[in-house]
Protein backbone atom coordinates (compact mmCIF):
# COMPACT_ATOMS: atom_id res chain seq x y z
CA UNK A 1 0.00 0.00 0.00
CA UNK A 2 1.16 3.29 -0.68
CA UNK A 3 1.79 6.03 1.78
CA UNK A 4 2.57 8.58 -0.24
CA UNK A 5 -0.72 10.10 -0.71
CA UNK A 6 -1.79 9.71 3.04
CA UNK A 7 1.13 11.18 4.42
CA UNK A 8 0.71 14.35 1.94
CA UNK A 9 -2.50 14.80 3.18
CA UNK A 10 -1.57 14.79 6.06
CA UNK A 11 0.98 17.40 5.89
CA UNK A 12 -1.07 19.45 3.87
CA UNK A 13 -3.55 19.35 6.75
CA UNK A 14 -0.87 20.17 9.44
CA UNK A 15 0.38 23.00 7.72
CA UNK A 16 -3.11 23.89 7.10
CA UNK A 17 -3.29 24.07 10.94
CA UNK A 18 0.10 25.69 11.67
CA UNK A 19 -0.71 28.26 9.74
CA UNK A 20 -3.80 29.23 11.24
CA UNK A 21 -2.70 29.27 14.67
CA UNK A 22 0.11 31.68 13.45
CA UNK A 23 -2.07 34.25 11.38
CA UNK A 24 -5.85 34.02 12.70
CA UNK A 25 -6.63 35.79 16.24
CA UNK A 26 -9.99 34.71 16.48
CA UNK A 27 -10.45 31.56 19.64
CA UNK A 28 -12.72 29.20 17.89
CA UNK A 29 -10.60 29.54 14.77
CA UNK A 30 -7.21 29.24 17.06
CA UNK A 31 -9.22 25.71 18.32
CA UNK A 32 -10.50 24.60 15.29
CA UNK A 33 -6.75 24.64 13.84
CA UNK A 34 -5.54 22.88 16.49
CA UNK A 35 -8.20 20.18 15.93
CA UNK A 36 -6.85 19.95 12.15
CA UNK A 37 -3.74 19.71 13.43
CA UNK A 38 -4.53 16.99 15.82
CA UNK A 39 -6.34 15.04 13.35
CA UNK A 40 -3.41 15.51 10.78
CA UNK A 41 -1.86 13.07 13.36
CA UNK A 42 -3.92 10.91 13.51
CA UNK A 43 -3.88 10.73 9.87
CA UNK A 44 -0.40 9.59 9.83
CA UNK A 45 -0.66 7.35 12.69
CA UNK A 46 -3.31 5.15 10.62
CA UNK A 47 -1.51 5.44 7.50
CA UNK A 48 2.19 4.50 9.03
CA UNK A 49 0.04 1.87 10.96
CA UNK A 50 -0.80 -0.21 8.13
CA UNK A 51 3.66 -0.92 7.90
CA UNK A 52 4.64 -0.72 11.12
CA UNK A 53 1.76 -2.52 12.96
CA UNK A 54 -1.18 -1.64 15.64
CA UNK A 55 0.33 0.47 17.81
CA UNK A 56 -0.69 3.75 15.77
CA UNK A 57 -4.27 2.95 15.83
CA UNK A 58 -3.73 2.25 19.64
CA UNK A 59 -1.93 5.99 19.64
CA UNK A 60 -4.69 7.15 17.51
CA UNK A 61 -7.43 5.68 20.38
CA UNK A 62 -5.51 7.96 22.94
CA UNK A 63 -5.08 11.49 20.86
CA UNK A 64 -8.65 11.14 19.96
CA UNK A 65 -9.86 10.77 23.56
CA UNK A 66 -7.22 13.73 24.17
CA UNK A 67 -8.74 15.86 21.90
CA UNK A 68 -12.15 15.10 23.19
CA UNK A 69 -11.13 16.39 26.52
CA UNK A 70 -9.57 19.32 24.74
CA UNK A 71 -12.68 20.68 23.22
CA UNK A 72 -15.06 19.96 25.78
CA UNK A 73 -12.21 22.01 28.19
CA UNK A 74 -11.41 24.36 25.37
CA UNK A 75 -14.62 25.77 24.97
CA UNK A 76 -15.60 25.92 28.19
CA UNK A 77 -12.90 28.30 28.40
CA UNK A 78 -13.88 29.68 25.28
CA UNK A 79 -17.57 30.70 26.54
CA UNK A 80 -16.37 32.01 29.80
CA UNK A 81 -13.84 34.43 28.13
CA UNK A 82 -16.55 35.45 26.07
CA UNK A 83 -18.82 36.21 28.83
CA UNK A 84 -16.57 37.94 30.57
CA UNK A 85 -15.21 40.41 27.56
CA UNK A 86 -18.01 40.14 24.99
CA UNK A 87 -15.53 38.56 22.02
CA UNK A 88 -14.03 36.03 21.33
CA UNK A 89 -10.84 37.99 19.56
CA UNK A 90 -7.18 37.33 20.94
CA UNK A 91 -5.94 40.50 20.76
CA UNK A 92 -8.81 42.10 23.08
CA UNK A 93 -8.32 39.25 25.91
CA UNK A 94 -6.32 40.36 28.55
CA UNK A 95 -7.72 38.53 32.13
CA UNK A 96 -4.72 40.34 33.66
CA UNK A 97 -6.58 43.53 34.06
CA UNK A 98 -9.79 43.88 36.05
Amino acid sequence: MLLGPSLLLSAVLFSIGVAGVLIRRNAIVLFMCIEIMLNAVNLTFVALSQTLGLGGQVMVFFVMTVAAAEAAVGLAIILAIFRHTKSVDLKHINLLQG
